[in-house]
């Protein structure tokens, strides 16, 4: 085990995740899900955690990892179309994480998600948690929308609200 990891871990707080996304900020992405997915058939779930707990950090789990764990857990696999997207951020390795359902998985190559999370992760690194997180969501939804534009019936089946962990 990593103890700088560690460290960052342990003075990762819930409330230092709240001041970085505050109400005001997580309105915001909420808005910003919900207008985006009219632009397509996708659903978009937004997760942010502070950090992981002590028995993880010793299993040596990685953000990606995590971010697999949850997406079944938090119910993005079960969209009509599997159309679901999990945008996971963990503040404490100052990564994001994209998970695709099998709908999308296949039609985007893994290097343009990749540029969404690079996107975010530079906002925040600089302090900019709501404009890198609205920016993400939009740089997702343009993926979405290239491959699954919005049809009539357009049913938003995931919460737009940001789940804080």
């Amino acid at each position: 085990m990593d103890p700088r990891r560690f460290w960052r871990h342990v003075v990762m707080t819930p409330w230092k995740a709240r001041q970085a996304f505050p109400p005001a900020a997580r309105e915001a992405i909420a808005r910003a899900i919900a207008a985006q997915e009219k632009r397509h058939r996708g659903e978009l779930r937004f997760v942010v955690e502070a950090e992981l707990g002590t028995f993880a950090l010793l299993a040596d789990r990685t953000p990606r990892a995590r971010a697999v764990e949850l997406f079944p857990r938090l119910g993005v696999h079960r969209t009509a179309e599997r159309t679901g997207v999990l945008i996971y951020v963990l503040l404490a390795d100052q990564r994001v994480e994209i998970v695709a359902d099998q709908g999308i998985a296949a039609r985007v190559a893994q290097a343009e998600w990749q540029a969404a999370c690079a996107l975010m992760q530079e906002s925040f690194r600089a302090g900019r948690f709501e404009a890198g997180a609205v920016a993400g969501i939009e740089a997702v939804s343009a993926l979405l929308a290239k491959h699954f534009p919005a049809g009539e019936g357009n049913a938003n089946e995931l919460p737009d609200q940001p789940l804080m962990l």
